[in-house]
């Protein structure tokens, strides 16, 4: 059996699109450890087919090399093969250190001679979807079918949704943040009407940093009662087993929309900036909502995708004129 070590991406949604990937490592013999940030790594937990996850000790940014070192030398001899999935520099570095003779990634940030086997590195504009993008590293052809797959113990589930007081399939979950700015997010107040017009609970999910906006949307609603403001107080893998067990999911692009993809849970995902041609929530019982593609919505969003942090044309339409009637007729 192949000791395999993946250089996990920085993001919870690359994360998961990893998993096809992982899967067809295993699928082949491979035996897989993880190397993950500690924000990332309980997405790993999620995902059968790993059989260890090693948490970096590493912040996000700068090289870090004494850190590196040194967990090179703790891993020195354990693995075979590496797959580094983030195309920079740094990520390359471990598996070098750490005496990995095979080491397969993408080329950039002059990293010719980190690894052994190098995939050209398509054109910003030319770049498959990325779960394609990450399953070809494994060598494979036909990469084309593949969906992550996301899988917890029920245990863990029962246990999770017992300590916050929630009943299995008895409410929505709303996660209204995305990490990379506002021309992501649908407006806080879009989300607030249609918590309004839901019968079930609500459970808001977010990071620390979104708690406000959260805050915002659950003082807006007619329902102040029904809705369960989470962002901030659970951990990652707390936050995977509310989704895992949710009704409906209604989020932006972000990772945890990816999060519910996994667990092919019911879900409406909505579109601004950013295309679903691209980071589509690859889920069979997955609603996107984009108006880039809506025959109907006029005059036609010739500026999406953007791919901007905010709207450069400052009217954000491509969020603004969805509306909470539009996400509700897919609930």
């Amino acid at each position: 059996m192949t000791r395999t070590l993946v250089i996990a991406p920085q993001w919870i949604g690359d994360a998961v699109m990893t998993e096809p990937l992982l899967r067809r490592l295993h699928a082949r013999g491979e035996r897989i450890t993880v190397g993950a940030l500690p924000w990332v790594a309980p997405v790993y937990r999620a995902m059968p087919q790993v059989a260890e996850v090693i948490e970096f000790p590493f912040a996000h940014g700068g090289l870090q090399l004494r850190a590196r070192l040194q967990l090179a030398k703790q891993i020195r001899g354990r693995f075979e093969v590496a797959y580094v999935c983030p195309n920079s520099l740094k990520s390359a570095l471990l598996p070098l250190l750490s005496g990995v003779p095979k080491r397969v990634g993408y080329l950039g940030e002059s990293r010719v001679g980190l690894l052994t086997h190098r995939l050209k590195n398509p054109a910003k504009g030319q770049r498959p979807p990325m779960v394609a993008f990450y399953s070809a590293l494994s060598g494979d052809q036909d990469i084309a079918a593949d969906r992550p797959q996301l899988t917890l113990p029920a245990g863990e589930v029962a246990n999770a949704l017992h300590a916050l007081g929630l009943t299995p399939q008895g409410y929505h979950v709303f996660a209204p943040g995305a990490e990379y700015g506002p021309a992501k997010r649908w407006p806080s107040r879009h989300f607030a009407e249609l918590a309004s017009q839901l019968d079930w609970p609500v459970v808001l999910l977010g990071s620390a940093k979104e708690a406000d906006l959260c805050a915002d949307i659950a003082a807006h609603t007619h329902r102040p009662g029904q809705i369960m403001n989470l962002a901030g107080q659970t951990s990652l893998s707390q936050a995977l087993c509310v989704i895992a067990a949710c009704h409906t999911m209604v989020s932006n692009d972000s990772g945890l929309m990816h999060v519910a993809a996994g667990f092919c849970v019911p879900q409406v995902a909505i579109f601004g900036s950013s295309s679903p041609l691209h980071t589509p929530p690859l889920n069979p019982r997955a609603h996107v909502i984009w108006l880039k593609t809506d025959p109907h919505y006029q005059p036609a969003l010739t500026c999406a995708p953007c791919f901007e942090r905010e709207c450069p044309l400052g009217h954000t339409r491509c969020l603004n004129d969805i509306q909470a009637t539009d996400v509700l007729s897919f609930i």
